[in-house]
């Protein structure tokens, strides 16, 4: 099975490489791995390395490179990358990071070349990108690897009678710190006994940024977002999609008063057009701000601002959950803002533990929303107030998992 595994990987790279032709995405996947092994050479004797399939999965790394970094000073950190959102984004983060470079194909050749050029002392997998040929070499070689923030559901394949092979991959780690006891009963349904439940690492990683953003000296973003709103709050739809902003459309009659900021989930010209002839002439767009003339809807055309923006929030209503693919929730909670998402959002645990613990409402129809909305806006101190207070409850993960950790 590990040569099937393998020889669909390298399929699955020539595909990547005949799609680059045409498609800009699957040419800077191509193009970022040339000439990897140069990228690694002359590294120190200290490396530790984490693997983030994206943008994502970094956020949910960050804290556990700071608390690794703050204990261990002189570790260098080398992050890889599967996505090319990841390694053009991470950037934008404050990090700890080393050197970050895609990572190569997981084939045997190309796993057993990069562990013996970086020879990492720790390795970390966030959440649930795990690739064969590079866990088995790292078991091979006896170098410790850890998963954290791991989360599984009971329909994947490590848990199918035909999934052996992946059960193998799983088996091969030393230690899982997950992030709930539903993850913990699956693996030890596949004989897998060293698991710690620890939460959420990106809880940890949004309190961070609310201390470093109020913290800050305040940026142009904050000045326009100020002179936007007046002294008033927004409702923001924060990486919004098609099925979010028709719920706006359908709405705009009842919100004729208020302040709205949308943050599509994608920013490119063609969507931000779109969006400008949706609202016409009540929106204007946030790199064309200097053109302002007490516009009510302001479209975050640029990628980075969305966090800020929630800082002058008073509502959220978070895009993807009408896809099955609902955007970070955490980030306007931890603001305190009451949240509403669309209801497919199964993958995603901590938005059923926000609807659960009331500040949070899953809707699928305007007439849902306008009466969930009418609802927060009579109980607003309370709902903000739990939704902080939950938050807050969470932190530390990070360094619970550090302090856990036989390393150095």
């Amino acid at each position: 099975m590990k040569w099937v595994y393998s020889f669909a990987l390298i399929l699955y790279g020539l595909v990547i490489r005949f799609a680059s032709v045409f498609n800009p995405k699957a040419k800077e996947w191509i193009v970022g791995r040339n000439d990897w092994q140069s990228q690694l050479t002359d590294l120190p004797s200290s490396v530790v390395w984490f693997h983030c399939a994206s943008l994502g999965e970094f956020d949910q790394g960050l804290p556990v490179m700071w608390e690794l970094k703050k204990k261990n000073p002189n570790c260098y950190m080398l992050v890889t990358f599967f996505s090319p959102s990841g390694m053009n984004h991470f950037h934008k983060r404050k990090h700890c990071v080393d050197k970050a470079v895609y990572l190569p194909l997981d084939t045997p050749m190309n796993a057993r070349k990069f562990i013996q050029l970086v020879q990492p002392k720790l390795v970390v997998f966030v959440k649930y990108e795990f690739w064969a040929n590079y866990i088995f070499e790292l078991k091979t070689q006896k170098i410790q690897l850890i998963s954290i923030a791991t989360i599984l559901r009971p329909t994947q394949i490590y848990f199918q009678f035909y999934g052996g092979f992946f059960r193998k991959i799983l088996q091969s780690f030393d230690f899982f710190y997950v992030q709930n006891k539903e993850t913990s009963f699956l693996l030890k349904s596949i004989g897998i006994g060293k698991i710690k439940v620890v939460g959420d690492t990106r809880f940890d990683n949004v309190i961070a940024n609310k201390l470093n953003f109020e913290s800050k000296q305040k940026s142009e973003a904050d000045t326009i977002f100020k002179q936007f709103l007046s002294g008033n709050k927004a409702i923001i739809f924060g990486s919004s999609w098609e099925d979010e902003e028709r719920i706006l459309v359908e709405s705009l009659a009842e919100l004729k008063n208020e302040k709205i900021i949308i943050a599509p989930h994608s920013v490119n010209e063609n969507n931000c057009q779109r969006l400008m002839q949706l609202f016409g002439k009540r929106a204007i767009r946030f790199t064309k701000f200097e053109d302002f003339s007490n516009q009510s809807i302001l479209i975050l055309d640029t990628i980075g601002h969305l966090s800020s923006a929630y800082y002058y929030g008073k509502v959220a209503f978070v895009g993807g959950g009408f896809s099955g693919q609902l955007h970070n929730i955490l980030e306007p909670a931890v603001f305190g803002l009451p949240l509403f998402f669309g209801p497919k959002h199964t993958k995603f645990p901590e938005a059923a533990i926000f609807c659960e613990e009331g500040f949070a409402f899953d809707v699928d129809s305007v007439q849902l929303f306008l009466k969930k909305l009418a609802f927060v806006e009579e109980n607003k101190v309370v709902l903000s107030q739990k939704a902080i207070g939950f938050i807050e409850k969470q932190k530390g993960v990070a360094e619970r998992i550090v302090n856990d950790l036989k390393f150095p």
